[in-house]
């Protein structure tokens, strides 16, 4: 039996905390016309006039949350020397809140009392809301901030909170509506009343390119790594990477701390090109196993009937094709099928995941638009997702040699 004692190792990292999500450095590097915007948006707080409703947009790791964390941090350390400004923030990660009231009711209990806390059902709306109303008064200016608030259901909430004052909910607080979504269309799903008050101000965050995730990662490496612990090449093919994966920092991020990790466990002197190559398949096993374990039966089937096309070297295909397989493997495993609008869906959810493809491709005049999907990850990784899908359907031919350990169709 091997030794399994703990002693400090420091060969690799310097301070590995600061590639951790929560870290937010110094400057902000990369995203300054954003932050310009953004700052722009915030100034009437400090001068102390009624603030205004900002909506943040991009795809996840684009730097909206940190940019947030980053300006509200100055913000308040500016308030604070400012003798008539009563400013206080509250944030809101609104996954797992699926309606407004869940929200007022996560921002009533941040505000008050460990002992005066209110439960998550029980109380009418309206009842809610006016509590809601009387801790914000309490209040000189209060910025709230929903991030990913694209998981809320409805838009009562964004609809009151900026008209609160207006309405006379409120009538000495000067409340301020911050809004972040990782969702490009969630904008335009929203009443035309709430996007004119929650988008008074908006900023997008577009993805970063390959030369401004350099110089995230290289930011972060000077103070998260030892001198000499990464080989040249780490830095530009982690933010090479990134820069594919949708121009994701959090990402590029994630990978370079994996990749320091696994270095790190093997005693090496460096982390080299190989770690990196490990590392990412390590994160991006880890990412399909758990998306895919959340699918439901048809979902994988979907999933598996496209890989069998992918195998085949015939992707990108179209969904009427993709469906064809699908009915076959149903009608093989006696699994009634869904109908092709449901497994459109599939379709749909599997590509928001990021686990497929869905580029869409203009046909010429008589054929319209088809949106052609294909995987968007290593065959190999994804056949092994699904192991357990294909062990209950069958092996089919196409996935023979990436399957075997299952059984033959």
């Amino acid at each position: 039996m091997g030794s399994f004692e703990f002693s400090q190792s420091n060969q690799i990292f310097k301070n590995r905390d600061v590639l951790r999500e929560d870290y937010t450095p110094e400057e902000l590097v990369g995203r300054d016309e954003e932050l310009s915007e953004y700052h722009s948006a915030l100034q009437p707080v400090i001068n102390n006039e009624l603030p205004s409703n900002i909506f943040l947009y991009g795809k996840s790791g684009v730097g909206k949350t940190a940019a947030t964390r980053f300006l509200l941090d100055r913000l308040q350390d500016a308030a604070r020397s400012i003798h008539d400004l009563d400013l206080h923030a509250v944030r809101i990660n609104c996954d797992g809140l699926n309606t407004s009231y869940q929200v007022a009711v996560t921002i009533i209990n941040r505000l008050r009392s460990p002992e005066d806390q209110i439960p998550m059902t029980g109380y009418p709306q309206s009842k809610v809301y006016q509590f809601l109303w009387e801790e914000l008064d309490q209040y000189g200016t209060i910025l709230i901030i929903l991030d990913e608030v694209d998981h809320v259901n409805d838009d009562s909430l964004l609809y009151q909170i900026p008209r609160a004052r207006d309405n006379g909910y409120v009538t000495s607080a000067k409340i301020g509506l911050i809004g972040i979504s990782n969702d490009l269309s969630y904008r335009e799903g929203l009443s035309a009343k709430v996007q004119s008050s929650l988008c008074e101000k908006e900023v997008y965050f577009p993805p970063y390119d390959a030369g401004e995730l350099r110089k995230v990662l290289e930011q972060r490496t000077q103070v998260a790594f030892r001198d000499d612990a990464l080989s040249e090449d780490v830095i530009p093919l982690c933010a090479a990477y990134g820069a594919k994966d949708s121009g994701d920092a959090r990402q590029a991020i994630n990978l370079l701390l994996e990749a320091g990790d696994i270095a790190r466990n093997e005693n090496a002197p460096q982390v080299t090109k190989p770690h990196v190559d490990q590392a990412k398949r390590k994160l991006e096993s880890d990412q399909i196993t758990t998306g895919v374990s959340k699918l439901t039966e048809h979902a994988r089937l979907t999933l598996y009937a496209l890989t069998t096309f992918a195998a085949d070297g015939e992707t990108p295909v179209t969904s009427p094709t993709i469906r064809e397989r699908y009915l076959a493997l149903c009608s093989s495993s006696g699994i009634d099928p869904l109908s092709h609008r449901q497994m459109q869906s599939h379709l749909s959810e599997l590509k928001m995941m990021g686990v497929i493809t869905g580029k869409e491709r203009n046909l010429g005049r008589r054929g319209g638009k088809k949106v052609l999907y294909g995987l968007n990850y290593d065959l190999g990784l994804i056949t092994e997702t699904l192991a357990d899908t294909i062990d209950e359907i069958g092996v089919h031919r196409s996935i023979q040699s990436f399957a075997k350990n299952c059984s033959e169709q």
